[in-house]
């Protein structure tokens, strides 16, 4: 497996809670957010899971709203639920990161970000105009060219803003990655050596 989010290789990896989710709850709930804001999820969460309270994004609706909506579901608390129990795989498990120098990779972001610009990444926002309320849009790349065609900020800034985020986005990346004490670390460079570093610490082990 390669590549995904973190939270996708770790639900590969090690499981899921076993969490009940509702649809029709969780629309309504973002329908709530989407009229009155955060606040009365903030104030319902702070009151029914008091611990949860303290570490969750506060300004993160997802979260919220499904920390809310498993809470009104099971009437237990989301930090109860979230059990964070690893199942037995019947497979082993070997991660393999590639480290790039700090400097190097904020070159190869930005410039992935310039190159995604020429191959048209203005005009497919611009299709999507009319599902930009949908969460999988509300993501780098999307919302700043969103906020560029509704006049917010030129295209200059849009497009630094991208490269901007993208670049906090690979350190949560890696500041996530770290807490896997497991991995190896394989410093960037030719395919073909990294791939013989894989192949002789899979035979070694």
């Amino acid at each position: 497996m390669v590549g995904g989010s973190g939270m996708f290789i770790d639900a590969v990896c090690n499981g899921l809670d076993d969490i009940p989710t509702s649809i029709e709850l969780r629309n309504e709930l973002t329908e709530t957010v989407k009229e009155n804001g955060l606040d009365a999820l903030l104030t319902e969460l702070k009151e029914k899971d008091p611990d949860f309270y303290t570490i969750v994004d506060k300004k993160n609706p997802v979260r919220l709203i499904r920390a809310i909506e498993a809470i009104r579901l099971s009437n237990m608390t989301f930090s109860e639920m979230r059990k964070n129990q690893k199942v037995i795989r019947p497979f082993a498990i070997k991660r393999y990161i590639i480290n790039h120098d700090r400097e190097k990779l904020y070159e190869r972001i930005n410039l992935r970000v310039d190159m995604m610009m020429e191959q048209g990444l203005l005009n497919e926002v611009q299709s999507l105009i009319p599902h930009k309320n949908l969460s999988s849009l509300k993501t780098v790349g999307y919302s700043e060219l969103f906020r560029f065609l509704e006049k917010e900020i030129d295209i200059t800034e849009a497009i630094e803003l991208i490269k901007q985020n993208s670049r906090r986005y690979a350190k949560r990346q890696l500041t996530w990655f770290r807490k896997h004490e497991d991995a190896m670390w394989i410093s960037f460079k030719p395919v073909e050596q990294m791939k013989n570093e894989i192949t002789n610490d899979l035979t070694i082990n």
